[in-house]
């Protein structure tokens, strides 16, 4: 019994799987995940589109992969923790804790938007770096 309540019923299995909830400092009534007209927008406001054509994307650091609105999730990483990274458009993505390189997902387009914490407690969108984007669209190496 004490088992169960101890690994059963953690709290940790519970965040992961509830959608992560953040505040944009920017507002934009259309973001991803809403629906228009029958139609779910999927991308908005600071995303970049990538063409994957069905390959996957990958952990750039080792953090956490949370769902988020519609088909979106949200990357987090101790390793750079002033930012989110917010994947959408990937189908059955990885959720959890991940490792570098670990795969999050695979999808036809990668809507890709970085978030940067601002002093009030928002999340800001931000240019994402170069380098950032080509390890999440590439697996890391030393394995």
């Amino acid at each position: 019994m004490l088992a169960l309540l101890r690994f059963g019923c953690s709290r940790q299995k519970t965040t992961e799987l509830t959608p992560q909830k953040i505040q944009l400092a920017q507002t934009w009534e259309l973001q991803p995940g809403s629906a228009i007209a029958g139609y779910q927008v999927a991308g908005g406001l600071g995303d970049i589109s990538i063409f994957l054509g069905g390959k996957a994307v990958f952990a750039p650091f080792t953090g956490s992969v949370q769902p988020y609105q519609g088909n979106c999730v949200l990357f987090s990483s101790d390793e750079v923790p002033a930012y989110l990274f917010r994947l959408c458009g990937l189908k059955q993505p990885q959720v959890g804790d991940v490792r570098r390189g670990d795969v999050i997902g695979a999808g036809t387009y990668l809507q890709f938007a970085a978030l940067r914490k601002q002093p009030n407690g928002t999340w800001a969108f931000v240019e994402p770096s170069r380098s950032i984007l080509e390890r999440t669209l590439k697996q890391h190496q030393t394995r």
